[in-house]
């Protein structure tokens, strides 16, 4: 990219997605144990409220829906970044030294991820705009067999985007490799050919840090403009498009009809929270890497700045199971006898005992199929 107007910041000039931070290593030792208790605290949280989540849906026949499916995808990838992208996090926080190739892998995992966390948002919009526009074709167009397919295409472009890095757009030929010193120490050169003490051998490792092995322009121009704003402004776009069919058909629909299309939007409204919580989750995140990329001299934001919006990037893996429960009366149903231990139709069964004055309709469930 020779002859790019805007010059990309180099790495050592910004802290990249927060995989691993050049200044960690000069945190106190009572913020870095404050850092790691909350990222453990979330990572607790997205792995039990995520198997819940999936636990749900396989149990409850009524949960058994084409969107459902689709936040199983989405609660996949959030458990994912529990088990596997925070203990990561939490470990290069130490500045790790390693493999090269390994510190791409690990730093791909959260790209994978996230990636298809937002496919399955976008997915999800699609879903309940076909449900809207189109609700006596929907149950054509819109078959499991179809959904499962689209959801395991959608994991494989997740991660053939997520691993561009791996396959070449990278910095590893320009990191600073770890080569054993003498006296026991270690000493930083740089390049992929740099020698240990004039021994001949090859420095093969590298502090695993984010900036230090992805490539800049990759993440800004292909990760953040292309995979991440553009399906966010997409779905603002399909989810406007939703409320402005199903109001205009409320209008003119009574009795059956209009019950099922005030479910739908209800059902949309909780939706459009998740996204809204997505985007509030990694924006932050991004905005910091796109501006340091962008503009060098604004210099490296402060490192309470950065582990604020990695923190925040992780804590949205956790949430969409709380917004489910708080704003989806089938999900907390099953939720509360799965707790209890019941079977769902205990589960139901005790919920209309308590609420037999609900008119039909009152609930939202992500299980309208028109």
């Amino acid at each position: 990219m020779e002859n790019q107007s805007v010059r990309l910041a180099q790495p050592q000039d910004v802290a990249v997605y927060g995989l691993g931070h050049e200044d960690k290593a000069a945190r106190g030792s009572i913020v870095t144990s404050l850092y790691i208790a909350v990222e453990v605290l979330i990572a607790v949280l997205a792995i039990a409220g995520n198997i819940l989540v999936c636990w749900a849906v396989r149990t409850n026949p009524r949960l058994r829906s084409t969107t459902n499916y689709f936040l199983v995808s989405l609660a996949v990838a959030d458990f994912a970044v529990g088990v596997l992208v925070i203990p990561a996090s939490i470990v290069i926080s130490v500045k790790l030294a390693m493999n090269v190739h390994g510190c791409l892998f690990l730093a791909c995992l959260v790209l994978i991820f996230t990636q298809n966390s937002i496919f399955s948002l976008l997915a999800i919009a699609i879903d309940r705009y076909l449900a809207v526009k189109h609700p006596l074709r929907y149950p054509v167009l819109v078959t499991s067999r179809r959904t499962h397919l689209l959801i395991a295409l959608l994991w494989v472009l997740s991660s053939m985007l997520g691993l561009i890095p791996v396959f070449g757009w990278n910095r590893s030929a320009s990191a600073r490799r770890v080569c054993p010193g003498s006296e026991g120490a270690n000493e930083t050169m740089p390049g992929p050919l740099s020698r240990a003490n004039g021994s001949g051998r090859r420095c093969a490792q590298v502090y695993c840090l984010f900036e230090h092995v992805v490539d800049l322009s990759y993440m800004v121009y292909c990760n953040f403009l292309a995979c991440v704003l553009a399906p966010l402004l997409a779905m603002l776009v399909i989810y406007a498009r939703i409320f402005a069919v199903a109001r205009r058909q409320l209008r003119s629909l009574g009795g059956c009809p209009r019950a099922v299309l005030r479910g739908e939007l209800r059902a949309a409204k909780v939706l459009l929270l998740v996204v809204g919580l997505f985007a509030l989750g990694w924006l932050p995140l991004h905005s910091l890497n796109a501006l340091g990329a962008l503009c060098p001299s604004c210099g490296r934001p402060p490192l309470w700045l950065m582990d604020t919006t990695i923190v925040l990037s992780h804590a949205n893996s956790a949430v969409n199971p709380i917004i489910y429960a708080l704003r989806l009366r089938e999900f907390r149903l099953t939720f509360l006898g799965l707790a209890r231990r019941d079977s769902w139709l205990a589960s139901r069964a005790r919920a209309l005992n308590a609420g037999a004055g609900h008119p039909p309709g009152h609930t939202v469930r992500l299980t309208i199929e028109p």
